[in-house]
């Protein structure tokens, strides 16, 4: 973890963080209320795994809409991940 002084080797190599979303990687979806430097950057200082972090796109009831998808590849970072969306999600304006 970065707020710990330990060098992250996926970190150095560039891949800590993905394009894609692989399908053994568990998803979480969200409406996106900070920016997105402020997500990843929590990800990065607070947790050492592989994820995806980008759009998701979904059709309801005939309208399209637009959301956020973070996934990550250890199922206890995502909880460690929703457990504390509610206090970096937020909107600073």
């Amino acid at each position: 973890m970065l707020k710990h002084g330990e060098v992250n080797p996926l970190n150095v190599f560039g891949l800590r963080r993905i394009e894609h979303c692989p399908p053994h990687f568990e998803k979480l979806i969200f409406d996106l209320r900070a920016t997105d430097k402020i997500i990843t950057d929590w990800v990065y200082e607070n947790l050492a795994g592989r994820f995806f972090y980008g759009d998701y796109y979904y059709t309801h009831n005939g309208q399209s809409t637009l959301s956020k998808c973070i996934a990550f590849e250890e199922v206890s970072e995502l909880s460690y991940f929703g457990l504390f969306l509610d206090t970096i999600n937020v909107n600073h304006f």
